[in-house]
């Protein structure tokens, strides 16, 4: 059986939760490739609203295997918090939850070198969570990390102290003030819960579910435009958050990649600092900001917000070889009198392309941009795409042709029956 993979295709915050726990029911196993606790996955059903960060979104539903994959990073504390606050759903996760001993640790020292490095970039702060993530990473590729299976070892505190000399050091190259005796205490605790997890080979488990035919859905964090490698450097996350990700971070072959969905908003929002070619600073872009509920599901921050990028999009959807699309939130749009979406960019020398440009931050951008009537009604209550709006319908059409990629989910609202599959 094929791993089909779910991934955003924007710069994050596109609704990836809400499509996994409503595609969930399709698969025996849910697994999270990539990231850490930056990642703000939002489920809504039943009247609550849950927000996950590292626990993959297939986790409310008992019959799914949940895996925190190799290319995962893991904050203890944070994840001990999640589980402390799912209680309530008497979930079973020694039954249904396995994360791997290949899994990198965040330390509270972690946390500490982020808040340092992010303060001595000053104005060319990229707009770090500061959760750690980063350091993490940074520590994994010089090979000085902690994995989630060291926790296992005898020498454990021993290779954590060393470990924590060497960030000590650099905190104070960076003249940083810390305590790090107050963060270490729930860290050590946290260290003990984790240790009555299943913590696994999960490569194994993996193409175990491959060879034993179960379906499998790989859950991407971030967004396509934030990859390391082909994100809008620097102003990037710390992993790969596309297709390719999803091999290395499960330790799954190619060939064994199924479908690639593909999410994004109906419009583009992006949190922190970077390009933005399609940015609105009017009063529009605030009331989809407010229409939409645009702030940070991890951080709180507000999201800013703008037209649909088609140049990027088709960006995405190329590295990604995405073969579905699913558009979420064409519900805010519709207090909108009048919807742009750019088709090109207008450089500074008068070029006019669809490619991106090598770096964003050093060219003159004008978007140009293609303007459709709004359908200025509530489509929340919707229930299949021929009771849509025209203007919808055409919308949707569009940016069909324009990717060449069909668009086969429509969300029309936060909860999970608010989700049209065409």
């Amino acid at each position: 059986m094929k791993v089909d993979v779910l991934l955003g295709l924007q710069w994050g915050d596109e609704g990836k939760g809400k499509v996994v726990d409503y595609l969930a029911p399709k698969y025996n196993v849910v697994a999270r490739f990539q990231g850490g606790p930056n990642a703000g996955h939002t489920l809504e059903f039943d009247g609550h609203k849950h927000v996950l960060h590292q626990i993959p979104s297939g986790i409310f539903r008992s019959q799914i295997k949940n895996i925190i994959g190799n290319g995962v990073v893991l904050d203890p504390v944070i994840f001990k918090k999640e589980i402390e606050g799912l209680a309530k759903f008497e979930i079973d996760f020694k039954e249904n939850l396995f994360i791997s001993k290949k899994t990198q640790l965040i330390l509270p020292s972690h946390k500490l070198l982020d808040a340092a490095y992010e303060k001595a970039k000053g104005k060319d702060k990229i707009g770090s969570t500061l959760k750690g993530i980063g350091p993490s990473y940074q520590d994994k590729i010089a090979r000085n990390g902690l994995r989630v299976g060291d926790i296992l070892a005898p020498g454990f505190d021993e290779r954590y102290r060393n470990l924590v000399d060497k960030h000590e050091s650099i905190l104070k190259h960076h003249d940083f003030e810390y305590n790090l005796e107050e963060v270490e205490k729930p860290f050590f605790e946290a260290i003990e819960f984790l240790r009555e997890f299943n913590l696994v080979n999960s490569e194994y488990v993996m193409n175990n579910s491959i060879q034993s035919k179960e379906t499998i859905l790989a859950e991407g964090a971030q967004g396509s435009l934030l990859d390391i490698d082909f994100g809008s450097y620097p102003y990037v996350t710390s992993s790969n958050t596309m297709t390719a990700g999803a091999c290395t971070g499960m330790g799954i072959a190619p060939k064994n990649i199924g479908e690639v969905f593909g999410i994004f908003k109906a419009y583009c929002t992006r949190v922190g600092g970077g390009p933005f070619p399609t940015e609105l600073f009017d009063d529009t872009g605030k009331a989809i900001q407010d229409e939409g509920h645009e702030f940070g599901a991890t951080t709180g921050r507000p999201r800013r917000c703008g037209w649909l990028d088609l140049p990027a999009l088709k960006y995405a959807i190329m590295i990604n070889g995405v073969s579905q699309l699913f558009m979420m939130k064409a519900d805010v749009l519709s207090i909108l009198e009048e919807i742009k979406v750019c088709t090109h960019y207008k450089l500074g020398d008068g070029t006019v392309t669809e490619e991106i440009p090598f770096q964003l931050m050093d060219e003159e951008i004008t978007p140009v941009y293609k303007t459709f009537p709004g359908w200025k009604e509530d489509i929340t209550a919707v229930k299949d795409f021929d009771s849509m709006p025209a203007e919808l319908k055409d919308y949707i059409k569009f940016i069909e042709e324009q990717t060449g990629v069909p668009i086969t989910i429509v969300s029309v609202g936060p909860d999970r029956t608010q989700t049209i599959l065409r």
